[in-house]
């Protein structure tokens, strides 16, 4: 069995950021109250970590990041990765609360690329429903129209002095095919695709693979950019694709067999949990064991 760990891997830059920033938050006010708007990243194991530090997280994805700041009264507010709207940062403001910004850069050039383009024309903002990026980005204007696959684009009504551009967790080539659309019924529309370089490497990377009977993506279920390694993989032909937390959900029945088995992880899988599965899985092709590790969270941050 050969195990192939595909790179890059591990945090990108602004997930780096974002657990730096909640780290200093959580030692510069050490008697306030710290609650992080929604979870910092997608990953329930730095999510973990930062509650040891004392950070207290609101999160329901049934509620917008508007609604959930009715939840916190008092004393720091850390806005995630995924950054907000300017509504929500006013609305901070004026409970009083001290605003920390985790956004992620990537997402501050996107905000104000919509803004701009939005004092004079519409904007096709290609995302998710309910993901907290796609729900700051447009809240940014009522110029600004979500469109979320083909069927939606075809839906658009007129519209003018057009700007397409993205959510930045997108799959290259799912984006690829809407904006098409996009641009066939605007042809005169300017395009500025988003989508981060983190997730764009990794995904070329996963297109790159070949003869591989199993593709292992280290992420967690909620992460977009994770999710969309695994429907790449399958989609560039490997036969199987599996999204796992860590190695302690490693089945021998989902490995037996493999000759050629490639690992990636999603930009916010810290570098442990991803090293875990491959450590796990080079001990099982030398042994035939599978052994796994439980995984302690003082090893996250």
């Amino acid at each position: 069995m050969e195990i192939i760990s595909v790179i890059p891997r591990g945090y990108c830059a602004g997930v780096v950021r974002a657990i730096r920033i909640a780290h200093e938050t959580a030692e510069k006010y050490p008697d306030t109250p710290v609650t992080m708007l929604g979870m910092i990243v997608h990953n329930r194991y730095v999510v973990e970590a930062c509650s040891a530090l004392g950070i207290r997280f609101v999160e329901d994805p049934m509620k917008s990041r508007l609604e959930l700041l009715d939840e916190i009264t008092e004393g720091v507010v850390i806005f995630t990765a995924h950054g907000v709207s300017d509504a929500v940062r006013r609305k901070a403001e004026d409970k009083g609360l001290i605003v920390v910004d985790a956004t992620c850069n990537d997402v501050l050039k996107t905000h104000e690329l919509v803004r701009n383009h939005a004092s004079h024309g519409d904007v096709i903002y290609i995302g998710r429903h309910h993901h907290p990026e796609s729900e700051g980005t447009v809240s940014l204007s009522s110029r600004v129209h979500l469109v979320t696959c083909i069927e939606e684009a075809e839906q658009l009504p007129p519209l003018e002095h057009v700007l397409i551009t993205c959510q930045t967790t997108l799959s290259l080539t799912d984006t690829a095919k809407i904006i098409d659309v996009c641009k066939r019924r605007y042809p005169d529309a300017v395009i500025a695709e988003e989508i981060c370089a983190a997730t764009r490497v990794r995904q070329e990377a996963v297109m790159r693979l070949e003869n591989t009977d199993l593709l292992i993506v280290v992420g967690d279920k909620r992460s977009n950019n994770s999710g969309q390694l695994r429907a790449i993989g399958l989609s560039a032909g490997i036969p199987r694709a599996l999204l796992i937390d860590s190695e302690e959900d490693l089945r021998e029945e989902d490995i037996a067999g493999c000759e050629r088995i490639a690992v990636t992880s999603g930009s916010s899988t810290p570098n442990v949990l991803t090293a875990g599965v491959i450590t796990a899985l080079k001990h099982y092709a030398e042994t035939g064991e599978l052994i796994t590790k439980k995984i302690r969270i003082t090893q996250i941050l």
